[in-house]
């Protein structure tokens, strides 16, 4: 599975900027109120080689504390998103086990700040991908199968006032995920022609296509490939790959029901429990 390089480990010799932004996202996160941009933080200005020097510190501290990478999520894959952000290029994030929620399963309120869900494709490894240039070819040789997924992502900072640096450094505002039950070979879809269409409590939501993911999700999970096998973390047998939305994301409200299903893939849901009645003292009138 994937490891973050140990250097993120040791605060000794990170830029002081880098630990007090990689501090400030952990709070947020600790604490479930959202903090302000962290690009503020760089009196120079943060670039994007930094952005991801943030997100390794509190991935090093999460593998640190006992959590387990399971794989990577690639972000910024909608052109109309880059061009927003005046970026051309995707981003990624680290997947941990305890961001899993089961098909069907819900979401406990509070768990996170600002939640918003997105419908993509997984794909599962069954080898490794060493190579700096990956190819379409090494990824169709090394995907066991590919799953209907929901990413749920989530921002640290407030009112998600987000640049590319500040994602990033979020890692990639990674939250939670959810897969589909049924494995599918890539011998069995064409992930560029699968078509989209997910609801919130019953009410289409978001739809879309593969193309809409840098053209094809093959295509975003090959950019991934090549770019972590540059950092010299490659991905791994066995490591799991979201590659991207294919449609607009939605926002959350609690008692949100979402289902999403992709064709030739199939479906996959999550709710979202209702907030906690506030407690009303014995005796008092209701």
């Amino acid at each position: 599975m994937s490891t973050e390089p140990d250097s993120a480990a040791h605060p000794d010799g990170v830029p002081p900027a880098v630990v007090k932004a990689a501090d400030v996202l952990a709070e947020a996160a600790r604490t479930g109120v959202a903090c302000p941009p962290v690009r503020d933080l760089f009196d120079g200005g943060c670039d994007l080689e930094t952005a991801y020097a943030v997100q390794q510190l509190n991935v090093r501290r999460g593998l640190d504390a006992g959590r387990h990478i399971v794989g990577r999520k690639i972000g910024l894959t909608s052109p109309a998103v880059q061009r927003q952000l005046g970026v051309d290029r995707p981003d990624f994030g680290a997947l941990f086990a305890d961001m899993a929620v089961p098909d069907g399963g819900a979401v406990p309120a509070g768990r996170l700040l600002q939640p918003k869900v997105e419908a993509e494709v997984a794909l599962v490894l069954g080898r490794d991908l060493p190579h700096r240039e990956c190819t379409v070819v090494d990824l169709l040789r090394a995907v066991d199968f590919a799953l209907p997924a929901l990413e749920i992502v989530d921002s640290r900072i407030a009112g998600w006032d987000i640049a590319l640096v500040d994602t990033v450094a979020d890692n990639a505002s990674c939250g939670l995920y959810v897969l589909g039950g049924t494995p599918v070979p890539l011998t069995r879809v064409d992930l560029r022609a699968v078509t989209m269409t997910m609801s919130r409590n019953g009410e289409t939501a978001s739809e879309g296509d593969g193309a809409a993911c840098l053209g094809s999700p093959l295509n975003a999970a090959v950019w991934l490939a090549s770019a972590l096998a540059e950092r010299g973390d490659p991905l791994r047998a066995g490591d799991l790959v979201l590659t991207g939305a294919l449609g607009p994301m939605a926002p959350v409200t609690p008692g949100d029901v979402f289902e999403a299903h992709i064709s030739e893939l199939g479906p996959v849901r999550v709710s979202f429990s209702p907030e906690a009645s506030p407690e009303v003292p014995e005796g008092a009138q209701r």
